[in-house]
């Protein structure tokens, strides 16, 4: 075997508690679909043979060093508590430390069935497959930390849902897998030897500098604003916001009903199952607020007095809110070209989005065009913006280099819904053409692409996309 993974496992060496081993399962006729050479690069993964590389990251050969296994955890799904989730549809193969230094792990999803399939077929059709690659990598061009595709492999098999679809395995990488939901199945099992244990292992692979359980909360949230407030500077929406999709590494992960806004609208839902718009766009700096209580709410189990400590975690998360709100002005002040702080700016910032949400102007597109003088241009009435533009030149003013700030984080391309669903219908077919191309555009998104402008444009009245599917 030519192709070879550095592994470097250490989840594997825990209490067996925590998982379950077993070989994903293999697929009839696996062809790889696309590989991600730089991210390769940094795990320090050589490219093979591609058909080498297709039965590895199929899940029908298991690479030398690869210890596979489905991990454990619960999880509240809409505010509902699961107790006993876990990798219904994928394998963790192992761990590699990068060229950065980073340990990270490689997982396959849609490899087959394990024992907490919960009677799904544990496997993944071909179009979420492709969001998730395509979404995950713009999310990584963004600056936004997550979860990344480094394979996509079409089984030759046909995965039933509402009909029969082109089956797929994604080979994802993390900072790791544990979740908010990896730690509440140990509390509420009272199982407190390996709640301590997985405490332990996160500080030591996550948060050196953390002292104990709180301090592990008090890191967790800190990376959780940053990354809360990160999405709603372009405008994602996750679509579900289970404590079992919370990474403690602090990374975007499960990419499953989530889109980006078109034109504005802080209600904005896209999630199928989301009836009751509970991880709608504006909504999403509560839930995570709501997310790391029921973290703090497991680690405290834990320990010896924990009465003793719930002072300290209600201090924790009863700061939250205030941070992110900082957070979110902090970004969106970047986003109108200012580095200074003045107390009217976030009335500025939510003067600007309240007429963006009344004349449906488009959330990308708007920010992009402060800085080239054609912002008015995306509102249904310009009269909207013509209202605001003077309180925003005069505070314009007093800044250096506002032009530099706004388009360091305004994209030019994001992964537009309509442009997705049009990528997927195409390879559907064979023609994997679109999903190169925004593979391709997407990974500079801060840059004017000539060719490429039309992926900037909205969708028109018949390409708007209403809902989004989590794909399972």
């Amino acid at each position: 075997m030519t192709f070879s993974i550095p592994f470097d496992n250490s989840f594997a060496g825990l209490d067996p508690v925590f998982f379950t081993k077993l070989a994903p399962e293999p697929v009839a006729a696996p062809q790889l679909r696309a590989f991600n050479e730089a991210l390769a690069d940094v795990l320090g993964i050589a490219s093979g043979e591609p058909a080498e590389m297709a039965a590895v990251f199929g899940g029908s050969q298991v690479p030398d060093g690869a210890e596979p296994l489905a991990q454990l955890y619960s999880g509240h799904q809409f505010g509902t508590y699961n107790p006993q989730l876990g990798d219904g549809r994928a394998i963790l193969l192992g761990e590699t430390l990068g060229a950065d230094g980073i340990r990270r792990d490689i997982q396959l999803k849609g490899s087959g069935r394990t024992p907490y399939s919960r009677q799904g077929d544990g496997r993944a059709w071909l179009g979420p497959v492709l969001r998730e690659y395509v979404v995950s990598e713009a999310m990584h061009a963004l600056g936004i930390p997550t979860t990344r595709a480094l394979a996509v492999v079409e089984t030759g098999e046909t995965v039933w849902r509402e009909r029969g679809l082109p089956g797929a395995v994604l080979t994802r990488v993390a900072q790791s897998h544990l979740r908010v939901g990896t730690f509440q199945i140990f509390a509420v099992r009272g199982q407190v030897d390996a709640l301590k244990t997985l405490t332990q292992y996160a500080i030591e692979r996550h948060y050196p500098e953390a002292q104990g359980p709180m301090g592990l909360l008090r890191a967790v949230r800190d990376r959780q604003v940053q990354l809360i407030a990160a999405w709603m500077g372009v405008g994602f929406i996750h679509g579900v916001m289970n404590t079992d999709n919370c990474a403690i590494a602090g990374e975007t992960i499960d990419y499953g009903p989530c889109a980006f806004m078109d034109d504005f609208h802080p209600n904005r839902v896209f999630s199928s199952i989301d009836r009751m718009g509970r991880y709608a766009y504006a909504n999403q700096p509560q839930i995570i607020v709501w997310n790391l209580a029921q973290l703090a709410t497991a680690l405290l189990q834990q320990l010896d007095d924990p009465e003793a400590a719930v002072e300290e975690a209600t201090e924790i998360i009863h700061a939250m809110p205030a941070l992110l709100q900082a957070a979110w002005v902090d970004t969106f002040r970047a986003k109108i070209g200012l580095t200074t702080k003045e107390d009217g700016d976030q009335d500025l910032i939510m003067g600007l989005q309240e007429r963006m949400t009344q004349e449906r102007a488009d959330f990308t597109d708007t920010f992009r065009a402060l800085s080239d003088g054609a912002a008015r241009d995306q509102f249904l009435d310009p009269g909207a913006f013509d209202q605001w533009e003077p309180s925003w030149r005069a505070r314009l003013a007093r800044e250096k280099a506002p032009l530099d700030v706004m388009r360091a984080v305004n994209p030019v391309f994001i992964p537009r819904n309509h442009r997705i669903e049009q990528m997927i219908e195409a390879a559907v077919a064979g023609d994997f053409a679109p999903f190169e191309r925004l593979n391709r555009v997407l990974s500079d998104p801060y840059s004017e692409q000539p060719d490429d402008m039309d992926l900037t444009r909205p969708p028109t009245e018949n390409e708007v996309v209403a809902a989004t599917f989590c794909g399972t």
